[in-house]
């Protein structure tokens, strides 16, 4: 039982981090540019996230999951804006720098794991996806299962930290082969995606509340 609890948590970890996304784009964005431990301590400030909203939805947290709701809309707004924040510095940023920094004894890797989590933390409705994984497995909100909740919590945690560490190994192996130039030109277009992605999430909100403002004048 524990076994299989584990193993379905470990497929959930990975489904929630597959999907490329801006996070994603940014993993692979700083393997290439920083090495290997940049774009897995990024994956790692993910796979934080991931497990912080899991444990929200374990436990239940009605105030909590409430405020997400009743908020979403400005949340996935502030959210748009911390994406765009990355966007633009992705753009703007150095490879030359960046790989002097890889090849010097400082790097900023607390700085690669925080953006990451504050990143994820910033789209907090995924914690319905957590909510919806739990009751699937019907161990949500059930005292006699905590255990239950703990070792899912676990295997998400685990599946969602292999997926970045097997990301960032397999991106590393062509990391060698690309020129500076070429790295020049990944920032940009990196840049320019993740910047999108802040965009559109900024303009659903912007559709949701006028259609909010249309159907309340039409009535």
């Amino acid at each position: 039982m524990y076994v299989l609890i584990f193993l379905k948590g470990l497929l959930f970890g990975l489904m929630a981090s597959i999907p490329l996304g801006p996070i994603g784009i940014l993993v692979i964005q700083r393997t290439l540019s920083k090495g290997r431990r940049s774009g897995i301590i990024s994956g790692l400030g993910a796979a934080t996230a991931d497990t912080i909203l899991a444990i929200i939805a374990a436990l239940g947290i009605t105030i909590i999951i409430d405020f997400i709701e009743a908020q979403k809309d400005y949340l996935q707004f502030f959210g748009g804006i911390i994406i765009l924040i990355l966007g633009y510095k992705t753009f703007y940023s150095d490879p030359v720098k960046q790989m002097r920094k890889k090849n010097s004894k400082y790097t900023d890797w607390h700085g690669d794991f925080l953006s990451v989590l504050a990143l994820t933390l910033s789209n907090p409705i995924a914690v319905f996806l957590f909510l919806a994984i739990f009751a699937g497995v019907n161990i949500i909100q059930d005292e006699q299962n905590y255990i239950l909740q703990v070792i899912l919590i676990f295997g998400i945690t685990i599946g969602s930290l292999i997926w970045w560490t097997c990301l960032s190994y397999v991106i590393n192996l062509y990391r060698d082969k690309i020129r500076l130039k070429n790295l020049y030109w990944i920032n940009k277009i990196t840049g320019i995606i993740i910047t999108l992605f802040g965009i559109a999430a900024m303009i659903a909100v912007a559709i949701s509340k006028y259609s909010v403002i249309y159907q309340s004048i039409i009535k």
